[in-house]
């Protein structure tokens, strides 16, 4: 399994000992500036599905075109038929509920809104992953292909993608980028800092990608995990993954040359 880090000895030993579980695929993280990876540890370059991480380049899109205006607008009721794998699905989301709640159906409507040619271009220009959102035997593309479907990336591809969201060079508005990152925006500030992200959970894995700021400073971060059954199996593994790196960024971010 490849271990790659940059940082100082003991410290060093000290947080890669404390951030170490089996169910940890990968944690990653590089510094937003220079796009240099920091810490790479674990499988980083395989491509599994983003899952719901992938709302964030969503929202890009859909305030890039207008359809989201801002973080209650549109309100879209619920409709049956619609995908209502959790109960708090079963109301009207707007932007805000959407991100926070994880609404796959509200995901779809923005999608549907694009089409299939103007949705695979955005993906394509992001360089997000494979960018395959053709779907498969069972899936739409246009509407789940991020979800265990064709539409795969791995951890260091969404360093990447992140690292171009926050210096703005995925040739979206402005307005679509700091809405976005209103979304995104972590109710917590360990050791200071601010950060941004999604979880996701799909397939057995569960993500939290972002990026974090403090001062001049902003890392980008993904971490993907595989949910084991000893876990709290009412608890998506996508919330497993970002509360266990949020308990463990401030002593992993000490590790790194200042």
């Amino acid at each position: 399994m490849l271990v790659r880090t940059i940082a100082s000895g003991a410290l060093l030993s000290f947080v890669t000992a404390s951030i170490a579980s089996a169910h940890d695929v990968c944690t990653a993280l590089a510094d937003a500036a220079t796009g240099k990876v920091l810490v790479e540890r674990g499988d980083c370059r395989t491509r599994v599905t983003p899952a719901s991480t992938f709302k964030i380049a969503i929202s890009l899109m859909g305030y890039d075109t207008g359809f989201l205006k801002d973080e209650h607008t549109p309100t879209l009721p619920f409709r049956e038929g619609y995908v209502d794998w959790r109960p708090s699905w079963r109301a009207a989301t707007d932007p805000t509920k959407w991100m926070t709640d994880s609404v796959v159906w509200y995901s779809q409507q923005i999608t549907r809104s694009l089409g299939k040619e103007r949705f695979a271009s955005y993906t394509r220009r992001f360089g997000y992953g494979n960018a395959d959102v053709s779907g498969d035997a069972d899936n739409d593309g246009l509407t789940m292909s991020w979800i265990g479907s064709s539409l795969r990336i791995a951890p260091v591809e969404q360093l990447t993608f992140l690292g171009k969201l926050v210096n703005r060079q995925l040739g979206v508005s402005a307005h679509a980028y700091e809405m976005t990152a209103r979304l995104t925006q972590f109710g917590q500030h360990p050791d200071g800092w601010d950060i941004h992200g999604k979880f996701g959970a799909s397939s057995g894995y569960g993500w939290y990608v972002g990026w974090a700021t403090k001062g001049p400073r902003t890392l980008t971060f993904a971490r993907l995990m595989v949910k084991e059954d000893t876990q709290p199996q009412d608890v998506p593994a996508g919330v497993l993954a970002r509360d266990a790196f949020i308990a463990q960024f401030p002593a992993l971010v000490k590790s790194l040359p200042q």
